[in-house]
C-alpha cells in the first residue's frame, strides 16, 4: 500500500474528530484562556483550524519558516464559530487533496525544515513531519480543547470512546 494511501483513513478519522470539537466552541468564550500564560480559545481553535493546511505545506514545499522577517507570521482572528469551521473544512479537503494526490513514496522520505528567522528548528522526513508535526499536534492540542470545553462547561464530545458527556458513539 502506497505511503499516501496509509494515512488517509488515520487523516480523515482525526479529522472527523477535531471537527466535532471545534462544533463545540462557544463564540462568547474566544477570549477566555485557564491561564495568563495559556492561548485564548479562539487562538487554540484557530490553530486547530489551520493545522489541516500543513500538509500542503510540507508536501509540496521543502521548507517553511513562520517567521521570516524575524515575527511570526500571525493569521487574521476568526469572528465566528462559522468562520472557524469554513476555515477548518478548506484545510482539510485542501490536505487531503495534497495527501490522495502524493502518490510516489520517494517523496514522503526526503527531508522538510521548519525554520524560524532563517534558523533551522527542525528537519525530518516528511512522513515524519506528516505525522508528528501535523497529526500528532493536531491530536494535542485538540486534547487540550476539549479541556478549555470542559473548564467552561461545554459537553466534550466522545472521540475514541465515551466523554462523561456522551456514552454513545
Amino acid at each position: 500500500m502506497p505511503l499516501n494511501q496509509s494515512l488517509l483513513g488515520e487523516y480523515d478519522h482525526e479529522m472527523a474528530n477535531t471537527r466535532k470539537t471545534l462544533e463545540r466552541v462557544p463564540e462568547d468564550k474566544f477570549e477566555w484562556a485557564p491561564h495568563p500564560k495559556s492561548m485564548k480559545l479562539r487562538n487554540l481553535a484557530q490553530h486547530l483550524a489551520e493545522m489541516p493546511g500543513w500538509v500542503v505545506e510540507t508536501l509540496h514545499k521543502d521548507k517553511l519558516d513562520i517567521a521570516p522577517e524575524g515575527q511570526f507570521v500571525a493569521s487574521q482572528p476568526v469572528q465566528s464559530r462559522k468562520e472557524l469551521l469554513a476555515l477548518f473544512d478548506k484545510n482539510v479537503a485542501s490536505g487531503r487533496k495534497a495527501l490522495v494526490e502524493a502518490t510516489d513514496d520517494a517523496h514522503f522520505m526526503k527531508p522538510w525544515a521548519l525554520l524560524a528567522t532563517g534558523k533551522t528548528l527542525f528537519s525530518m522526513p516528511r512522513i515524519a513531519v506528516l505525522r508528528s508535526f501535523v497529526m500528532n499536534h493536531s491530536i494535542h492540542h485538540r486534547a487540550q480543547l476539549g479541556v478549555y470545553l470542559r473548564l467552561n462547561n461545554v459537553p466534550v464530545p466522545a472521540l475514541y470512546g465515551p466523554s462523561a458527556d456522551e456514552n454513545t458513539f
